[in-house]
């Protein structure tokens, strides 16, 4: 129970004369200011002392009103954001204008979207591509409002941020995300950031309206501190953000609640939008876009396969590399010992400037005598092929954009290179519905759910034939702002080495104990000698 639930339960138990003289008090308190918020959620999010909020959960709880609502009461240059421009419009003629100015335009300028009366101003606007956050930079505002927070990439929300600051004196800056649960893998990025309150696997969980601090590392990795600092990091004095998540409920909206009509719509919904709007579910399903080329629940499946230990006698037998030599990405690295995956290994790419480097990393990572993938599309995994070949360990040199001369398993598809080729391979494997059903077992990582999920295709034509065409990686990169690094490291560690799933006899004696040995059966087709 908050403070001020604990005062409004005091307040309902003094005898009516004095309770009716006590809202009459309050009602005159307030009369000149143009919104209050509702007790309870979303009056602790109002007054929540936190530099990121996120304010969520079930639909109708309120939280565009206190978006606005903060923007007119307790800031003087507010951004309030959503992914559409044209739905941004229309947050601000409804919420804005329509009810705290109750038709009032004074002040508001349709074209720019902004609001201004003296030096208070409200921005709306929207981000729908991904280089739109660009629009944004250099334009400090002490209040960003991210409205339905799971339908903007990480990327945005990172660089947008960077600007809320002021240089009124004593003038507060915060950051405040609104939405529900996210109903698709580009959002699972929040459940990731909002971790101790949305993830059930945290391992040290957060109260609703706990604030918990964060700071970010020499390698630039965020993590969680003590307090609000400083700590020394990297011998500097850093002081850290703090967090938080309150939950949003429909019932603590008297203006939609009350005749319930709006419940009557969420009732309606189809499932997984009603997990995740009327009941306000962060671990609800995903709906997935009709052309992505993993479907969501067959990696999830595979996950919740996954145990912390490879099976019994089990060798590696391939590491997928995706490489960022030097770069501003993250080398990843995925081991596979048969079906089953490793925690995928991370190392920033700041701290292996040469290819000497990330074959060293490599080396102290591989096991059993394993084939190394190493993905020489991007300019920077030549030097690393290069080294380990001469080493003498199994390299196989992957580049997507080389021809592919297979077929998909039906034998009624092409693909359109070799990228489109591994990854739907990978599709195939995971196929719930093949023989025996799938046996890949998965990592539990949103980061690696997202990637797999995050590629669309297309059937196109090719030679006179239909062959299948994965989202192009710059298009895609485009979209998300960001490389699916995790995913293409694990298709690559399935593409290539050795695997049992044709015959599970041939491991027999390694699964009774013996450890170590190089298995005998590779790849049906021998694919990796005939490239």
């Amino acid at each position: 129970m908050s403070g001020l639930d604990e005062i409004l339960a005091r307040i309902q138990g003094l005898p009516e004369e004095e309770r009716s003289e006590l809202e009459q008090l309050a009602v005159e308190a307030t009369k000149d200011r143009l919104w209050v918020p509702n007790p309870g959620p979303q009056a602790d999010a109002y007054f929540c002392e936190a530099d990121e909020l996120f304010y969520g959960g079930q639909a109708g709880g309120g939280k565009s009103a206190l978006a606005c609502g903060l923007a007119v009461t307790e800031h003087q240059r507010s951004l309030i954001l959503r992914r559409i421009n044209k739905d941004a419009k229309k947050l601000a003629e409804a919420e804005l204008l329509g009810k705290i100015f109750d038709g009032d335009r004074s002040g508001w300028n349709g074209t720019d979207l902004k609001w201004k009366v003296g030096g208070q101003s409200i921005e709306f606007g929207g981000c729908e591509m991904e280089v739109d956050k660009q629009r944004y930079k250099g334009d400090p505002h002490d209040l960003i409002v991210f409205d339905e927070v799971t339908d903007f990439l990480k990327s945005q929300y990172e660089f947008i941020t960077i600007w809320n600051r002021s240089t009124t004196p004593g003038q507060r800056c915060r950051v405040v995300a609104t939405g529900n649960p996210p109903t698709t893998a580009e959002g699972l990025w929040v459940i990731e950031h909002w971790a101790a309150w949305l993830d059930p696997k945290h391992p040290n969980p957060a109260k609703p309206g706990e604030l918990r601090y964060y700071a970010r590392n020499e390698e630039g990795n965020e993590i969680e501190v003590d307090g609000p600092g400083p700590h020394l990091i990297g011998g500097k004095d850093v002081y850290a953000k703090s967090r938080t998540f309150i939950p949003a409920k429909l019932s603590d909206n008297p203006d939609l609640a009350a005749d319930g009509e709006y419940e009557r719509v969420l009732d309606a919904l189809p499932k997984e939008l009603r997990d995740a709007y009327r009941d306000g579910r962060f671990d609800a399903g995903i709906k997935d876009n009709p052309w992505q080329l993993i479907p969501t629940e067959w990696v999830v499946a595979a996950q919740n396969r996954w145990t912390p230990e490879p099976p019994q006698g089990i060798p590696m037998c391939t590491i997928g590399v995706d490489v960022a030599q030097g770069g501003d990405d993250n080398n990843i690295l995925s081991p596979r010992h048969d079906s089953w995956f490793a925690e995928q290994i991370e190392i920033p790419g700041k701290k292996t400037p040469l290819g000497t480097d990330v074959s060293g990393v490599v080396i102290a990572n591989r096991r059993d005598n394993a084939t190394v993938v190493v993905d020489c599309g991007g300019g920077y995994g030549g030097t690393v092929y290069t080294h380990l070949k001469d080493n003498g360990i199994p390299v196989v040199a992957y580049k997507g954009a080389e021809e592919s001369r297979r077929r998909s398993k039906d034998k009624q598809l092409k693909f359109n290179n070799r990228r489109t080729e591994v990854w739907w391979r990978f599709r195939e494997a995971l196929d719930p519905a093949q023989p025996g059903g799938s046996s890949i077992a998965l990592p539990p990582s949103n980061k690696l759910l997202a990637d797999l999920t995050a590629p669309t295709f297309e059937v196109t034509r090719q030679g006179g034939e239909s062959a299948i065409k994965i989202e192009p990686k710059d298009k895609l990169i485009k979209r998300l702002g960001r490389s699916t690094d995790h995913g293409d490291s694990v298709t690559m560690a399935w593409s290539s080495g050795d695997k049992m799933a044709s015959s599970h006899d041939q491991w027999k004696s390694n699964i009774g104990g013996q450890t170590g040995r190089k298995p005998r059966v590779v790849m049906g087709h021998q694919s990796a000698r005939r490239r």
